[in-house]
């Protein structure tokens, strides 16, 4: 079901977007060279542990396209993992492609938000041209995210954006509502036809995520943890979103890391 919320709840949900916002850009700023994905998630564990009315959204979560309890809090995906990474004993190399997506509930809200980024001075350009096709699909789909419009404008906007620097697009993972909870509805994918689906009211709030492989839209889930998800040919993937609510004038977005 579909839940649009007030003014009011809007305003109630900025502390927890506000918050995921902050946390993603610390890790940003201090993921190097050397830093272990245990770290980010022993980082993201004490932030959390440390505010008042925070709670994970991750540990102990076990939807249908995971196998069992994800365990930790935060989502590491590094190289060809592009979602749902499961944190563990590794030390990012110069020229790591790191996709960090974390959700949290702050005094019964959520965020969810995702950012992508190369470690240390080995940047390939390919990368960062992936990353940014990520981040300007999320820009395209946020502005048609407005009353009046259908969901297929926002997940044609992406899609467009995704053809048009040659990338392909897969559908079994994409955007989702945001509330109570982490994953609702709609769903949203990273493709559709524009002036279809859904009319986008005022009080709707979604999850708005870009995903794209460099070379493939397949993806297999990695049977060591059961959770992370690799590109099929073991391409790079990135991965950018935020949670974004939907008004009488413009979008806003929740999550913002400025």
């Amino acid at each position: 079901m579909i839940e649009l919320k007030t003014p009011q709840e809007i305003k109630e949900m900025r502390p927890a977007g506000k918050f995921v916002g902050s946390i993603l850009k610390d890790l940003k700023a201090m993921t190097k060279v050397g830093t272990n994905l245990l770290e980010i998630d022993e980082f993201v564990k004490q932030r959390i542990e440390a505010r008042n009315g925070a709670e994970s959204c991750y540990v102990d979560y076990a939807p249908d396209f995971g196998t069992g309890p994800f365990a930790h809090y935060i989502c590491t995906s590094v190289n060809d993992a592009v979602l749902h990474g499961v944190p563990y004993d590794y030390n990012l190399k110069d020229g790591d492609l790191i996709s960090l997506d974390l959700a949290i509930n702050v005094d019964g809200w959520v965020g969810d938000s995702a950012i992508s980024f190369v470690v240390g001075k080995n940047q390939d350009p390919e990368d960062l041209r992936l990353i940014k096709c990520t981040e300007d699909a999320l820009a395209a789909g946020i502005a048609q995210a407005k009353a009046g419009n259908r969901l297929g404008d926002i997940s044609a906007a992406i899609g467009d954006i995704a053809r048009s620097q040659g990338y392909t697009v897969n559908l079994e993972f994409g955007g989702h509502g945001v509330g109570h909870i982490m994953h609702g509805d709609p769903h949203v994918p990273n493709d559709g036809k524009a002036h279809h689906g859904y009319k986008l009211r005022p009080g709707l709030v979604i999850a708005i995520e870009p995903w794209f492989l460099k070379t493939t839209d397949e993806i297999y889930q990695d049977p060591k943890d059961g959770w992370t998800l690799r590109s099929s040919d073991g391409s790079r993937g990135a991965h950018t979103e935020h949670t974004i609510a939907i008004t009488d004038g413009e979008p806003i977005i929740l999550t913002a890391r400025d």
